[in-house]
Order: C-alpha cells, then sequence, then structure tokens
C-alpha cells in the first residue's frame, strides 16, 4: 500500500509540474520574430495523409527567401501527382535506398537543398504563414543546434479523434515537463530546423538511415555536440485518418519506438499514468484520494488542451480516463515484441531501434 501511495504521489506530482508548463507555454507572449534567412524547406512525402493538399498549400505562402522541396521514391505515387498542381514546389525523385525510406527521401532532398538553414518537417504538417519566422528564429543563436514544435492534432474519424486526445493531454504535456525539467536531446517530426553544417558534423542524414526513430536521432546526435535543442513556441497542426486498428498500430509503433530508443525512460512512463494509480487506490480503498488525483488529472488534460489552443480535450474531457488507460494497454504491448506496421510496411527492429528488414 505504500508503495501504491508513493506512486500516486508522483503521478500527482508530475500533473502539476505538467499543469504549470502548460499555463506557462499558453500564456508567454510570442515575441516579434524578425524575416527568417534564406532557407530550404524539405518534405518527404508517401501516399495521400489526409488534408494532404492544405498541408501542401500552406508551405507555398511563405514571404521571403526560400524554396520548397517535396521527395518522392515514386513519381506515379498520387502524392506526386498532387504535387505536380503546384509551381512553386520542388520535386525530387529519390533513388536512394534505405531502410528507412524516409531517411533516403531526405538525403536527396538534404543534397538538393541550395541554402544552408534547413527545415524538415512530416508530410501531414500544416503550417501558418510566419512558420519559417518563428521556427529559424532561434537559430541566430550559435548555441542553439536544432529548433523542434509542438503539434496539433485534427482527427477526422472518431478513432482519429480519440487518438489525437493522448497526443493533446499526454504526449505534449511530457515534452513540456522535460524542457522545463532540462532534458532536451530529442525532437519531433513535426518540425526539425537546423543548420546544413551541423547536419554534416553528425555524418548527414545517413548516419542513422536504419534507425526507426530518425527525428530522435536527428536531435540526440545535434545535442551530442553540445548545442541546445530547443522548443518553439509554434504549433503546427495534423489531420489524423483511420479506424481502431490503424490507430492500435499507429500507437504501438509509437511505442515500441520509443523503447528501442530510450529503454529507461519507456520503463518509467507509467509512474504518470494517474488515471492508473486513481483505478489502484479506489480498489483498495482510498476513494478521495482517488478522486483527487482524477480531478487532478483532468485540470492538467484541459491546460494542455488550451496550450496547444484545442477545443478538442473539452469536447472529449470524459474520455481522458479511458485514453489514459488504453495507453497503459498499448504500453503493456509495446513492452514486448520488435514489429512495427509503418504505412503498410511490416518493420522489424533490434534492441538499439534498427530497421533489420526492409
Amino acid at each position: 500500500m505504500i508503495l501504491l501511495l508513493a506512486l500516486a504521489a508522483a503521478a500527482a506530482v508530475y500533473q502539476v509540474l505538467a499543469l504549470g508548463a502548460s499555463l506557462v507555454f499558453r500564456f508567454t507572449e510570442r515575441k516579434a520574430a524578425s524575416a527568417h534567412p534564406p532557407v530550404s524547406v524539405l518534405k518527404p512525402v508517401r501516399g495521400l495523409d489526409p488534408a494532404f493538399r492544405q498541408a501542401i498549400e500552406s508551405h507555398t505562402k511563405f514571404a521571403g527567401d526560400y524554396e520548397f522541396l517535396c521527395g518522392v521514391h515514386d513519381l506515379n505515387d498520387p502524392a506526386a501527382k498532387l504535387l505536380a498542381e503546384f509551381q512553386n514546389v520542388g520535386i525530387i525523385e529519390s533513388r536512394t535506398q534505405t531502410a528507412n525510406g524516409k531517411v533516403g527521401a531526405l538525403i536527396d532532398l538534404a543534397a538538393a537543398a541550395r541554402h544552408q538553414i534547413l527545415v524538415v518537417n512530416d508530410s501531414d504538417i500544416q503550417v501558418e504563414l510566419d512558420y519559417l519566422d518563428r521556427v529559424t528564429a532561434p537559430l541566430t543563436d550559435p548555441r542553439v543546434g536544432l529548433v523542434t514544435c509542438l503539434y496539433r492534432p485534427v482527427g477526422d474519424t472518431f478513432p482519429a479523434r480519440f487518438e489525437g486526445l493522448g497526443i493533446l493531454t499526454d504526449f505534449a504535456p511530457s515534452v513540456l515537463v522535460a524542457r522545463i525539467t532540462g532534458v532536451d536531446e530529442f525532437a519531433m517530426g513535426s518540425t526539425l530546423a537546423f543548420r546544413k553544417k551541423e547536419l554534416e558534423r553528425i555524418g548527414g542524414f545517413a548516419a542513422f538511415a536504419d534507425f526507426i526513430a530518425d527525428d530522435y536521432q536527428l536531435g540526440h546526435r545535434i545535442h551530442s555536440l553540445g548545442l541546445r535543442c530547443v522548443l518553439s513556441d509554434v504549433v503546427v497542426e495534423t489531420h489524423m485518418g483511420g479506424n481502431w486498428t490503424h490507430v492500435f498500430q499507429h500507437q504501438l509503433r509509437w511505442a515500441r519506438t520509443i523503447r528501442v530508443s530510450h529503454f529507461g525512460g519507456y520503463l518509467g512512463l507509467p509512474i504518470t499514468n494517474a488515471t492508473l494509480w486513481a483505478v489502484l487506490l479506489a480498489v483498495f480503498g482510498h476513494p478521495l484520494l482517488a478522486l483527487g488525483l482524477m480531478m487532478l488529472r483532468l485540470l492538467m488534460a484541459i491546460a494542455a488542451g488550451s496550450a496547444l489552443r484545442s477545443g478538442e480535450v473539452a469536447r472529449l474531457l470524459p474520455l481522458v480516463p479511458l485514453r489514459d488507460l488504453f495507453g497503459f494497454v498499448i504500453w503493456l504491448t509495446g513492452l514486448f515484441g520488435k514489429r512495427v506496421m509503418w504505412r503498410g510496411l511490416l518493420l522489424e527492429l533490434d534492441k538499439h531501434g534498427k530497421i533489420l528488414n526492409t
């Protein structure tokens, strides 16, 4: 019982930290960003993601000197045909074969890029007009090596909205807590802004072409140069679709990717799961403590949704406990096994996160 109370207390402390970090992020005034330097925006694509046209279009309206390059492995890909409709999108046919196909496209995109500042984001990411100004601004500090940012999910199906609830109330707060506690070696595929010279210092994208977590590897390796990886004040948007099978496969891929990338951190994830400990408190005769912990959890969820400027948390708030318990099931499943599903491909991973098959 003492152990359960200690774990519940740890979960409560985490909720307070996440609540505070979310409020700070939400109410910190965004500083004016000056015009961006010349930038090469690199986006590897494969297939048509939900709202793909809107995502691409949002990258074609920036002011200033920039180029927008999209990498495809097959010019007959429906995504490539859609890209051809935009005059200011450069289409790069990637011929580099790597275990991680996305990194293969990035190798060819980086080789084609004209500018020294690179901004990479996933194919489903939609941005605002001042995006380049804001995500490149921290790079004026020579101590900063990489800039990343949070993302706001928009679900096109109910299962996708349920998955998005986890991103809003679990993943995003964990990123904010990590940053305020000094953990800054990781980055997210929602945005990776960095200098070409740092990419070259770590051996280019080819240095981690066999790893499943390419965004984590990029952040970790640039951080190992003694440079900071900072979180931008920008929140980008992504549209998500799919049924319950897709959601389960997607979440399981994330879980196993985290496990093979940072096993110690993965083992500690359940400690922050307030709903899990609240249920156990109720079962073992502490209903008031359980209620208090659950109320704290829901307050944190509301603050996190506000930080990302999403009304989805308020609409789906009663489902937060169910999403937490679903997340625990995913964690248990992800603790074992080495296969993940990525865009229809079944990949096998080794204990270091390298892809063993293509």
